[in-house]
């Protein structure tokens, strides 16, 4: 089978919805998702999005804040560029029907968390990712130029290289001509040919142990352009939620939104000790890597598994009315959160590298988009500052959605695309065979790749992922196509790539902490 679109979009969080909304006004899209349309990493998204919308706050001071919180391994152009240009989006998404928090006055009711020297976060109670999703999700299903494949997953891009010997001796420049797509109800996999296409894919929580990612973010984007030869950076710098709900067993780890750091609630130890400020003056206000650190430190020290996030200080009932699905939760685990402290670990996030794009979403591979997530734009840098995720990915779909509409009209579709190779036939026949390898590569990131490494945890890392990969590589050969095997695949790809870019850098900073290459001030007890 082979379906023909203007527009392929892979992923249905706020960056590809987006994208496909304004590419619909000009072309046919196919929009497509690996389950159904809303379970997305942006649904997930808690606290808010981050844009100026009032004074004293300016776009000069988030600038700011968000270079700091980069350890100044930002772009300043992008950040500047996604800062004045943020605002107008999110004009956008209420025109597309999300609803922001407001004050008896009107006025938006803005949070602040670590990292943020104003009050500038938008936010729907404590769920605005499914918030903005609920809304994007409606205007979706009812474009008629938009077609929404669900339960359907992309295998690899169609690149040059599916064009035959011939041509890839004579390539150079690297274009995009679409996806291998598997239908997950038939197990049927065919193509989908485009004339552009974004990915929108998400991140690679699901490399570790623990994560407050949901069980799709398994770093498909990233891991298929970097088997279509395209540009891959940045991916030592894997950010940890310094608080989410300790509760042994539960996957996703339930996130507890930093905004109620932000709100008023302090860290402490288990011997009550209110322990952020031995590590930063700013407290539990500080950037999440500076947080995620110290909170692993007292761990170590203190030999505990969780710390408390305490809110007793705080007005209960404006609390619970604040968050109010935070306390559903914690009430469901017997705790109160105005009476009880909320027990909190790190657990793995966002990753801040990705596919390489320029200021328009532009990958190295002609006519391949990237947005959100899955892309290294230069706004995060070597730390993510709360809350900039859900702007980027916004900023970047609508500036890509312009780029793409003015350029579609030049493009063909590619002829010569063969059929997918079935090289597999069966199921594997033992099922453990993917469920402990991908048990073994989130016990390898885990414990060698994780808040804090060292030059020896990364060696054992790199030696121990070459035998997974090896294993899986060989039973994919000889394998029918499947979501777990692909999926496991991706993320070995995903955790070589982390591990490799880990050892090339030479130095701590930001999300990256070697043992090896410690900062004069960063905390010593490790």
């Amino acid at each position: 089978m082979e379906l023909k679109y203007d527009f392929l979009v892979i992923g249905t969080g706020l960056g590809g919805l987006s994208f496909a909304l304004k590419a619909a006004e000009h072309g046919k899209v196919c929009l497509i998702s690996k389950v159904e349309m809303e379970e997305t990493n942006t649904r997930y998204a808690q606290g808010g999005i981050a844009a100026v919308t009032y004074e004293p706050d300016s776009h000069a001071k988030h600038v700011e804040d968000t270079l700091v919180a980069g350890d100044q391994l930002c772009n300043e152009e992008v950040v500047k560029m996604v800062v004045m240009e943020g605002p107008d989006q999110i004009r956008e998404l209420i025109q597309w029907g999300t609803h922001f928090d407001k004050q008896s006055s009107g006025k938006y009711d803005l949070a602040r968390e670590g990292g943020h020297s104003e009050y500038r976060i938008l936010h729907h109670k404590d769920n605005t990712g499914q918030e903005i999703q609920r809304a994007l999700s409606v205007q979706v299903r009812k474009h008629p130029n938009i077609d929404l494949l669900e339960n359907h997953f992309a295998v690899d891009l169609i690149t040059q290289h599916h064009l035959g010997k011939l041509v890839k001796r004579h390539l150079t420049n690297i274009e995009c001509y679409g996806a291998y797509v598997l239908n997950l109800d038939t197990e049927e996999v065919f193509k989908i040919l485009s004339k552009t296409t974004l990915l929108a894919s998400g991140g690679a929580g699901n490399l570790y142990s623990t994560t407050t990612n949901p069980t799709i973010a398994t770093g498909d984007g990233v891991a298929m352009v970097y088997r279509a030869k395209g540009i891959i950076e940045n991916m030592e710098f894997v950010q940890f939620h310094p608080t989410s709900l300790f509760n042994p067993g539960e996957s996703p780890s339930y996130l507890i939104t930093e905004a109620m750091r932000g709100y008023g609630g302090i860290l402490r130890n288990q011997s009550g000790e209110k322990f952020m400020n031995k590590y930063d003056s700013r407290g539990s206000l500080a950037p999440r890597d500076v947080v995620a650190r110290a909170i692993d430190n007292e761990l170590k020290i203190h030999g505990h598994d969780f710390v408390y996030l305490d809110n007793n200080h705080l007005s209960g009932k404006e609390l619970k009315e604040h968050f109010p699905n935070i306390t559903e939760k914690c009430r469901s685990l017997g705790i109160d959160i105005a009476k009880d402290k909320i027990p909190v670990v790190p657990a793995a996030h966002y990753i801040c590298g990705g596919v390489k794009v320029d200021m328009d979403g532009q990958t190295g591979i002609k006519r391949l988009y990237a947005v959100g997530e899955v892309a290294s734009t230069g706004l995060h840098g070597a730390n993510r500052l709360a809350s900039n995720s859900l702007i980027e990915a916004i900023v970047y779909a609508d500036r890509a959605a312009l780029h793409a509409v003015q350029n579609v009209p030049e493009y063909q579709f590619a002829d010569r695309i063969p059929d997918w190779d079935i090289t597999g036939t069966t199921h594997p026949e033992e099922m453990v065979l993917i469920t402990q390898n991908l048990k073994e590569l989130k016990q390898i990131m885990t414990n060698y790749v994780g808040i804090v490494r060292s030059d020896l945890r990364l060696e054992r890392a790199t030696a121990r992922l070459e035998i997974i990969y090896r294993e899986t590589e060989a039973l994919y050969r000889k394998s029918k196509v499947s979501l777990r095997i692909c999926q496991l695949r991706n993320l070995i790809n995903v955790g070589y790539l982390v591990i490799k870019m880990a050892q090339a850098r030479k130095e701590s900073r930001g999300l990256h902490y070697n043992l090896d290459y410690p900062k004069s001030l960063d905390i010593k007890q490790m």
